[in-house]
């Protein structure tokens, strides 16, 4: 169970003044040393980008050679202030990722390690602006998706888990949270049996897979219609990219209050933490390389898409 752990966060992610910082000092407190602040300005105001790395037994920081999982929180802002009073349904990607970062910490305080390493990364900021968008609107974020991607993907992530909220649109209508399928460099791919069987597992109910499309995996700024930002780190990495998307029924605005639902996120947390298990033990295979392989001697390579296209040619 995850839910004291993401209650916990909350406290410190609902209120005007959340940053970086406190929420840095609270994991150090329950054991985790290895917490990483910066605060970035953007054109649109500033926010404090923060990473956790929660070393395993095997680990490739402590010089062993388990694989290593990113899980990436995303969103544009935890609020909307001063428009909007109180934590919006768009921050629940980063309140997701930093209450996995504090349970895999209480688990290595009580003796449960992992065997390889993760590191957890998102951005904390109370004031975000908002912008347009269809069916609702959605959250913006104070810095440009580039400078988010270097900040919260790293070479040192074999793959990764993207949780966003993911509720503006009219392709998913279920609530609690669905996975996407792998994309890399360009591709969409099978979606992995692996994180189907652990998503039936954490779940106890059949998996959710949410559409993607090839306009989906294209950086933002290009023109195109994107769902979300769930799998822009995919532009930034040659990683499998999985999206764990926390979802509804019904189109909600990113901006919106009151629309955080405890019980979903905590689910995708545990399914997070599973998959780090099975992934740092050798276990979870996010593609099947031999496919992979094939994929691109007749196809190619896709790695355009992770490119702004013509236009960054000209």
């Amino acid at each position: 169970m995850v839910l004291k752990q993401l209650l916990e966060i909350f406290e410190l992610l609902d209120k005007a003044d959340a940053n970086g910082y406190e929420v840095a000092a609270f994991l150090r407190s329950r054991g985790t040393q290895d917490v990483e602040v910066k605060t970035v300005k953007g054109p649109k105001g500033s926010t404090d980008a923060i990473k956790v790395l929660i070393r395993g037994s095997k680990g490739k920081a402590g010089g062993g050679t388990a694989p290593t999982l990113g899980v990436i929180g995303r969103l544009g802002g935890l609020g909307a202030r001063p428009e909007i009073v109180g934590f919006v349904s768009d921050g629940d990607g980063a309140l997701a990722a930093l209450a996995v970062a504090l349970k895999l910490a209480d688990m290595q305080k009580n003796g449960d390690l992992l065997k390889g390493d993760v590191i957890v990364t998102t951005h904390i900021c109370p004031d975000a602006p908002t912008k347009e968008h269809r069916p609702v609107p959605f959250m913006d974020s104070p810095i440009d998706i580039k400078t988010m991607n270097e900040l919260e993907v790293t070479p040192a992530m074999d793959a990764i888990l993207s949780i966003d909220t993911t509720k503006g649109n009219r392709v998913i209508n279920t609530r609690g949270f669905a996975i996407s399928p792998t994309i890399k460099e360009g591709y969409i791919l099978k979606t992995s049996d692996d994180l189907l069987d652990i998503m039936t597992r954490t779940t106890g109910k059949l998996p959710i897979v949410f559409p993607v499309t090839h306009q989906d995996i294209t950086p933002y700024g290009n023109g195109l219609y994107h769902l979300n930002s769930i799998l822009q780190p995919a532009v930034a990495t040659s990683a499998p990219v999985v999206g764990v998307a926390i979802t509804a029924e019904m189109p909600v605005p990113g901006c919106a209050t009151g629309a955080s639902h405890p019980l979903d996120i905590e689910g995708a947390c545990r399914f997070v933490i599973e998959v780090a298990k099975s992934f740092g033990d050798g276990k979870c295979e996010f593609y099947n390389k031999d496919e992979y392989t094939r994929i691109t001697q007749l196809y190619g390579d896709l790695k355009r898409f992770q490119t702004m296209g013509a236009v960054e040619s000209e």
